[in-house]
């Protein structure tokens, strides 16, 4: 067991936000015992790492053995990366990944930037790339995966910390004003007034879209559902990212605010904390809403399992056929015609769903 301060220590997670605001615990465990902390991550989960209590700084790199849509391997650019850490010199790092992702290639670049200590976990063999080779059980949750490699690297949360998902406060508010004059809310006939009269807490937070697409479930039915629970008496908020305007748009209809591309992911987290529930599927919101104790409504496709992916640490009701034919598949595009495991969830569901984790 290494004991005592540990200088700088390298948290690398490559993949998206949703797997890096997994990885809140293991870094606050990190952190307790270091004197800095440096996370590496890709260009789609930065935002997610600035996020997280504990990080002092984020480094940004576009790795092309797991993002979905990899760059080229190109020589300059790891020449770069080991450049930087060799100028950084951390006296270790810690490298997390999914189930499904090999630690070694990562390894061997921060082996050869000089890193000494370096801890992963590994099903396969390591040779002398990692110090720490870390294995653990099949089905865990990944934040409890993830706070297992910490330990194995010596590490862990300081006294008090529960091992829940969490983010930096404050947050920054999300003023109704700088909403409408930037025009958002207002395609649904929002006054400014009524903009701040939607966005005062008890909401239900709708967020259609998804990085992979057999995970989302079909707008017409996101649709469905703002009616339905606008119906049921709930202010309903429409979230998105800047590319998913137009589906945020349909979605909201004129009963839902639609916010989409209207904020950053911080100020997303703003208006995941004020919400009464959250609906979403299996995708960086329920994670963040996770993060922010809000409770959700997963409308999760079992193309990975639930018990790793599954929002963790609040009230949830898991939406879905999670023993569907593309259970396990791990597709990026629905196997099965007509998407069953997930239009097989009608907004009456998500209804009811929504009344029991509010009353929860």
């Amino acid at each position: 067991m290494v004991t005592g301060r540990r200088g700088t220590v390298l948290v690398a997670r490559l993949d998206n936000a949703g797997d890096v605001l997994l990885q809140g615990p293991l870094v606050r465990a990190v952190a307790a015992s270091a004197d800095r902390v440096v996370f590496l991550a890709g260009p789609a989960g930065a935002e997610a790492a600035a996020l997280l209590p504990g990080v002092d700084e984020v480094w940004t790199w576009a790795c092309p053995w797991i993002l979905g849509d990899p760059p080229p391997v190109d020589a300059a650019d790891l020449a770069a990366l080991t450049g930087r850490v060799r100028a950084l010199a951390p006296d270790e790092a810690v490298i997390s990944t999914s189930f499904h992702q090999s630690p070694l290639p990562l390894a061997l670049l921060l082996r050869a930037a000089g890193v000494p200590r370096l801890s992963a976990t590994s099903v396969d063999y390591p040779g002398s790339l990692l110090d720490v080779r870390h294995r653990t059980e099949d089905d865990q949750p990944e934040p409890e995966r993830a706070l297992s490699l910490a330990r194995a690297a010596g590490f862990d949360l300081p006294d008090g910390d529960d091992g829940r998902l969490a983010v930096r406060r404050p947050l920054p508010p999300v003023d109704a004003r700088d909403l409408h004059t930037r025009g958002f809310g207002v395609s649904e006939g929002h006054r400014c007034a009524h903009l701040a009269e939607a966005l005062a807490p008890g909401y239900v937070v709708l967020h259609p879209g998804a990085s992979v697409p057999a995970r989302a479930w079909p707008a017409e039915r996101c649709a469905e559902a703002v009616e339905a629970l606008a119906d049921a008496g709930h202010r309903v908020l429409v979230t998105g990212g800047p590319g998913e305007r137009a589906l945020t748009a349909a979605v909201a209809g004129t009963r839902g605010v639609d916010l989409g591309g209207a904020t950053t992911l911080a100020e997303v987290a703003a208006l995941l904390d004020g919400a009464a529930a959250v609906v979403v599927g299996n995708t960086g919101p329920a994670h963040l809403a996770a993060a922010v104790g809000t409770p959700v409504v997963s409308l999760f496709s079992p193309v990975v399992p639930a018990a790793r992916w599954a929002p963790y640490g609040v009230p949830t009701v898991l939406l879905g056929d999670q023993e569907a034919a593309c259970r396990g598949t791990r597709a990026r595009l629905c196997p099965v015609p007509g998407h069953p495991c997930l239009t097989s969830v009608s907004a009456a569901d998500v209804v009811a769903a929504v009344e029991k984790v509010v009353a929860a």
